[in-house]
């Protein structure tokens, strides 16, 4: 069982980019990646498997399977123990857990993780590449999305390096979402499969609040 806090910290991260609107700022025009060039890597990747492995503030860490499938679906998958989800089924992003009997959810086109997902997403007119200082690592491009207007609501990062066997040559590493009280969250990726076949069957999940059941059973 995952402990309480770390359940919320979940929870918590997943409003923050579910409140967090994105930032319409100009690419600096120094950038040697554009965001022409990320939004072109992200359309031709139709689906993606990877392990995850997600930091909360307190320095507690899980990891599982993610799933994503274009347009609006992705999935993390806690694993066999895990009584909680989080899952996109193309409209809404939602936190399930099995243990309390609950359900958050949140309009996935109204979540940076949305326009992650939407094959048609400009994100040139919805977000800004940072310079490289602002990256963990040489090579890694940083796309940043913040509402100006709200700073209360936090930020969010997306990272991608190059990588040929990638689509578009660019491989999504990961985010880090922090939130307007400065908590963190990191979602690290590895372990990738770029447009394998997935099924329809695993954006979908059984409702807690109807009869008790864990996930995948």
């Amino acid at each position: 069982m995952m402990p309480i806090s770390f359940r919320l910290g979940i929870r918590l991260a997943l409003a923050a980019v579910a409140v967090i609107p994105l930032a319409l700022e100009a690419v600096p025009a120094h950038a040697a990646t554009s965001m022409g060039d990320v939004s072109r890597a992200l359309a031709a990747t139709r689906t993606m498997t990877a392990r995850f492995r997600q930091i909360a503030q307190d320095g507690s860490v899980v990891t599982g399977t993610m799933t994503l499938k274009r347009p609006g679906r992705i999935r993390f998958d806690y694993g066999p123990g895990a009584t909680f989800l989080v899952v996109a089924d193309g409209q809404r992003l939602s936190f399930v857990d099995y243990e309390v009997a609950q359900v958050s959810q949140w309009p996935i086109r109204q979540t940076p993780l949305g326009v992650l997902l939407d094959p048609e997403a400009d994100l040139s007119r919805v977000a800004r590449i940072l310079p490289e200082a602002h990256s963990s690592q040489h090579g890694t491009i940083t796309v940043e999305a913040q509402d100006p207007q709200r700073p209360d609501l936090g930020r969010i990062r997306f990272f991608l390096v190059p990588d040929s066997a990638a689509p578009g040559g660019l491989r999504l590493n990961g985010w880090r979402v922090i939130d307007g009280q400065n908590n963190l969250t990191q979602v690290e990726l590895s372990d990738f499969r770029w447009n394998v076949t997935v099924s329809e069957s695993l954006f979908r999940f059984r409702d807690p609040r109807r009869r008790s059941i864990r996930p995948g059973s």
